[in-house]
Order: structure tokens, then C-alpha cells, then sequence
């Protein structure tokens, strides 16, 4: 058993794609996880499971959030070992950006480089990304309510779907996957 942290996207955002966290940690026991466990209400769980049975996770939650709720969300899975080498590869931080400005886009899938070298970097002036696996970091000095750097621009740019924490709920996430 290993644990991880699902981030599911656009739930409980303003009123829409509403889901009980008690409804979410069911339905996380029901397939067969331990230690469940969310963090506030915008779809964040940490789980214990084998690796395999993890890697089953994100197709079988979003199909019973379907069935339950009628309406389908992404859901992104990261290993507790992942949190820790995105913590580490944030090259913002590491530059002495303030915290408050750092945003990560947990990417489903690995991009590829043709597709990567194609975003625009002065897309939103002010605001910076790398990428960097499968994730996106964002520095957004305006907040990221007004930059370009959208998760739907991402996905279509990158045949991907893509799911964002601020730095702090990053952090809190890695520490709850610790098992603190």
C-alpha cells in the first residue's frame, strides 16, 4: 500500500458540480482504499492503495460521480513521492518568487515537446510558466483569477486535461500523502 492524493477537477466551484466530500470519501472506500481522507471542499483526497489498484482510480470515481451526481469530472492521481519532486522542481520558488504567486496545473498526461515548445510564454504579461513533466507551474502576480494561463488553454494546447492547487494547498497536500 502506498499513498496518494486524487485531484479531481471543478468541483464545488461556485455553485456548480457539487459533491459532498463524505459522498467522495464513500465512494473511495467503496473502491476498496484506505486511510481516505479530503482536504476542503474543491476535491482533494488522499488515499492509501497498491499502485495498481490506484492506477484504476480516476476512470472508476469519475464514472460514480457520473452515475451519483450527472456530471463527469477529471480525476488526477499523484503518489505521495510525486508531491515531493513537484514541491522540489518548482524553479519559481527556487528564484525567490513569493509563495502566494505559485500555482501548480497537475497535468494527466505527459506533453509532448512539439507541443510544449509551442505555447506562447507572453500569453499573459506579468504571469510565467514552465513546464516540467506532468506539470505545469505558474507564477501569477495578479492572482490567477486574471491571467491568460487558463486551464483550458493548456489542455487544448497540449491534448491534455489539466487540474490547479495554489502553492499552499500544494504543500498541504504533500503533507497529508506523508501521513502528517
Amino acid at each position: 500500500m502506498a499513498n496518494f492524493v486524487a485531484l479531481l477537477r471543478g468541483v464545488n466551484v461556485g455553485g456548480k458540480n457539487l459533491l459532498p466530500m463524505k459522498e467522495l470519501s464513500r465512494m473511495f472506500e467503496e473502491a476498496g482504499c484506505a486511510n481516505v481522507l479530503t482536504y476542503i471542499q474543491s476535491g482533494n483526497v488522499r488515499f492509501s492503495a497498491s499502485p495498481a489498484k490506484a492506477a484504476k482510480l480516476p476512470g472508476v470515481i469519475s464514472a460514480r460521480i457520473a452515475e451519483r451526481f450527472g456530471y463527469r469530472t477529471p480525476v488526477i492521481l499523484r503518489s505521495a513521492d510525486e508531491l515531493g519532486e513537484t514541491i522540489h522542481n518548482n524553479s519559481f520558488l527556487q528564484a525567490g518568487a513569493p509563495e502566494n504567486h505559485l500555482h501548480v496545473l497537475f497535468l494527466a498526461d505527459r506533453p509532448d515537446a512539439a507541443a510544449i515548445a509551442s505555447l506562447d510564454p507572453d500569453r499573459s504579461p506579468t504571469d510565467a510558466f514552465v513546464v516540467c513533466g506532468r506539470e505545469i507551474y505558474l507564477q501569477c502576480p495578479n492572482g490567477v483569477g486574471n491571467t491568460k494561463l487558463t486551464n483550458a488553454w493548456f489542455d487544448s494546447r497540449l491534448a491534455t486535461i489539466s487540474t490547479g492547487r495554489n502553492w499552499r494547498t500544494v504543500l498541504k497536500l504533500f503533507e497529508l500523502a506523508q501521513g502528517r
